[in-house]
């Protein structure tokens, strides 16, 4: 089973792209506080790269802002590609699959709503799941 529940805070808006399809692709990251303190008595937050896709992208893009706080379930994905200097890099993030408003409706100024990416039809080009192909210019590094 593949499956990640996340609760954290936007470190910047959401972006949204396309694909050459027309597929609505968005990338962001949650800073996820850990259970712990650490030594010195401070939290500590891990940064976890994530990605929507087709109306979930929508929906982030349009309802989310850095600082808000998102709560996520998804799957892990590691994927590859080949860099423009040849080597191979990797890539770790989570694909959300179910997103929805954490907090009061004074932080993120909407009530509590949740969107749950339904896949797309058999007539749409891209499905959730399904391989694109990036550009070395659509990746965030």
């Amino acid at each position: 089973m593949n499956k990640v529940l996340l609760i954290g805070r936007l470190t910047k808006d959401p972006e949204l792209r396309y694909t050459q399809s027309g597929t609505a692709v968005a990338s962001f990251t949650l800073a996820v506080n850990r259970r712990f303190s650490n030594q010195s008595g401070e939290r500590e937050a891990d940064f976890i790269n994530c990605v929507a896709w087709q109306k979930s992208a929508e929906f982030v893009a349009n309802y989310f802002r850095k600082g808000q706080q998102m709560a996520l379930e998804g799957r892990l994905q590691v994927r590859s590609y080949d860099g423009n200097d040849g080597q191979r890099r990797w890539v770790t993030e989570v694909v959300a699959e179910q997103i929805e408003f954490v907090g009061s409706k004074n932080e993120n100024g909407s009530g509590r709503q949740d969107y749950q990416n339904n896949n797309a039809s058999a007539g749409s080009s891209l499905g959730l799941g399904e391989e694109i192909v990036f550009d070395d210019n659509d990746l965030p590094f």
